[in-house]
């Protein structure tokens, strides 16, 4: 049942995502080696609570819901600690141990309060490439710091958080991009990440408005595809030149059409995308097109139960996904056809993980569903942690990194 779906995990953990490069052993970006959530890792648990299969559990100062990222023997988050006013930080941990070995602050602001009820000031994911960390704190700042904690360069990029921080930076080839949506301007932006410099800035099309998602980028053809999800529409770039290949935008009734959040996943020649916040829509896009391809490239569209912040999840011939409010849908991935929904549980926002043949959903109240890829719905277990969940897992080393409002749990088998 689960062959076919482990060798796709493996495919994909080897290939070289955007010019960046990991082993299947590390996690380095929001939502891994390919930016799709999968991982290549074996031999992980099924089952832990606190008491059972916990190596260690470390706690994080501060607020944030940066997922963390395991590299180089090291698991990165970012933080916002109030101290005297506040201040923006990058925590790493020892992955052996859980012990806290660096500790730097990167900005400091007036205020760390969360801007929004499911927002920090310290959402965006680091990434790790070689001895280089890239954190985003949004329009607090963007900065390049090596391992050991020493700041390379800094940078603010002019516009406006509504509702915090959000989407994650990418590497490709010398570039760190960013999708920077905000009410007052928005623009993608591409960084020279060895000196922070901006090497292209293109700005959105109008109207825009707020919008907090990862960009991916994609090889179709003959050509790579920065997809960038913003408010009202999904536009596809040229990542060397930030050049506009295609867009499309969604079937909702203006302007509902914002605050987009999910990082798309490709696969089948398809992107998977989410369109809107009050009434969301699901649609898979052919990213084979150029200009306007909304009336053309659209292969199907989703509009009941669409998920508002989890990213989907590709598995072969399936795509899951799970929405805000706990219900999981496996499709048909091609045609959009449902096989099997089913509720397991209520609040849910960080994105699933498939590993080890099997798929990882956590939901806002530490709770973790584990569930059998495939056409028929099948729970293999249901584990709990201390705290919230809004981050999402990372997967190395043959464990799994989970971090909560107060902690980061490495959570394996004992050795």
């Amino acid at each position: 049942m689960t062959a076919r779906p482990v060798a796709l995990s493996l495919l994909f953990a080897v290939l070289a995502f955007g010019g960046l490069t990991a082993s299947a052993e590390e996690w380095p970006q929001f939502r891994g080696p390919t930016g799709q959530g999968h991982s290549a890792e074996r031999g992980l648990p099924v089952e832990w609570n606190e008491s059972q299969n916990v190596l260690w559990k470390t706690r994080v100062p501060g607020l944030g819901w940066s997922s963390p990222v395991v590299a180089g023997g090291r698991v990165w988050v970012t933080t916002a600690v109030k101290d005297r006013s506040g201040s923006l930080r990058a925590l790493a941990f020892d992955v052996g141990t859980g012990r806290q070995v660096v500790n730097t602050e990167v900005f400091r602001v007036g205020n760390v309060d969360a801007p929004n009820a499911k927002n920090s000031l310290a959402s965006p994911t680091p990434i790790v490439e070689g001895d280089r960390v890239y954190v985003h704190f949004g329009a607090d700042g963007t900065a390049a710091l090596t391992t050991t904690g020493e700041i390379v360069w800094k940078t603010r990029l002019q516009y406006e958080s509504m509702h915090g921080n959000g989407g994650s930076p990418i590497v490709y080839q010398d570039l760190l991009i960013l999708s920077c949506d905000g009410p007052d301007t928005a623009f993608v932006v591409a960084l020279d990440k060895a000196t922070g410099k901006v090497r292209w800035k293109t700005p959105r099309r109008r109207p825009f408005d707020q919008a907090y998602s990862t960009p991916l980028v994609i090889r179709v053809g003959d050509r790579d595809e920065l997809v960038s999800v913003g408010a009202y529409r999904t536009t596809a770039y040229d990542p060397q030149s930030g050049q506009e290949l295609w867009r499309v935008s969604y079937p909702v009734r203006f302007p509902e059409g914002f605050s987009n959040v999910l990082r798309p996943v490709y696969g089948h020649g398809l992107v998977f995308i989410s369109g809107g916040f009050n009434e969301p829509s699901f649609l898979a896009v052919r990213a084979d097109g150029s200009g306007d391809i909304t009336s053309s490239h659209v292969a199907w569209t989703l509009k009941r139960g669409a998920p508002l912040t989890p990213s989907p999840l590709l598995v072969g011939d399936e795509l899951y996904i799970v929405n805000d409010t706990g219900v999981v849908m496996c499709l048909d991935a091609k045609t959009g056809q449902p096989y099997w929904q089913a509720r397991i549980g209520l609040g849910f926002s960080a994105s699933p993980v498939f590993a080890d043949g099997r798929i990882y959903f956590q939901s806002e109240d530490g709770v973790t569903t584990v569930l059998a890829p495939g056409r028929t719905f099948q729970k293999l277990a249901t584990n709990e942690l201390d705290g919230a969940m809004l981050a999402s897992m990372a997967i190395s080393d043959g464990s799994i990194f989970i971090r909560t409002n107060n902690n980061l749990y490495r959570i394996g088998a004992p050795k």
